[in-house]
């Protein structure tokens, strides 16, 4: 089995991205033999690098950035949120220069050669509100949109200045009010949620006058 090229393995995951570490545990060969054999193939043209451990096949057309995310932390759950959710449900026409992410590990920026992302602590407590992205840019999780604008003004909240301000939004019929806030509300701390409700406000004033 282990005599194998590793392409074999590559094929048999059925995903245009993939990591060394799981390669070598489903091929027997250790990690080391795994990364040579995976920078040969680079050279050859067949994959590509998009940061350390992770690779994708060149060409396949359903490789984008956001198929990358799942393996960005491998220690911690991630969703697309803030702005990045916004602009995917539509609410924000503007494409963000990078992919914005929640997780409850440290807050970091992660660059790859596919695309820049940019992590966000949140408290564990206010972990939810996402679930699978039904569009075709990859299998990952992202914020459902008023959970998004809400972790926007969370951070906010937290003296994050690129967060405080938005480009137009554009509310869909979907988009629920009552929803929006009732995740305002459910924040942990006390100091935060005051903070984004009050923010809330302003932006339904705006979008909503009565």
């Amino acid at each position: 089995m282990t005599k194998r090229p590793i392409l074999v393995f590559i094929k048999r995951l059925r995903r245009p991205v993939f990591t060394t570490h799981e390669l070598a545990k489903l091929s027997g060969k250790s990690v080391s033999n795994v990364s040579q054999s995976l920078n040969f193939l680079e050279k050859q043209g067949l994959i590509v690098k998009i940061c350390r451990g992770i690779w994708a096949e060149a060409g396949n057309e359903y490789i984008s950035p956001y198929a990358a995310i799942p393996f960005l932390l491998p220690r911690h759950r991630l969703y697309v949120s803030f702005i990045s959710a916004l602009h995917l449900h539509g609410i924000i026409e503007q494409i963000p220069q990078v992919i914005t992410l929640a997780s409850t590990g440290h807050t970091k920026v992660i660059k790859t050669t596919i695309a820049v992302f940019s992590i966000h602590k949140i408290s564990p407590l206010f972990f939810k509100g996402f679930d699978w992205y039904k569009g075709g840019k990859g299998n990952f999780l992202i914020a459902e949109p008023e959970k998004a604008l809400v972790d926007c003004l969370y951070l906010a909240s937290r003296k994050k200045k690129a967060f405080k301000f938005f480009p137009e939004l554009h509310f869909p019929d979907s988009f629920s009010i009552k929803k929006t806030k009732a995740w305002a509300k459910s924040i942990p701390d006390k100091k935060i949620r005051v903070s984004v409700i009050k923010k809330l406000e302003e932006i339904l004033k705006i979008n909503y006058p009565a």
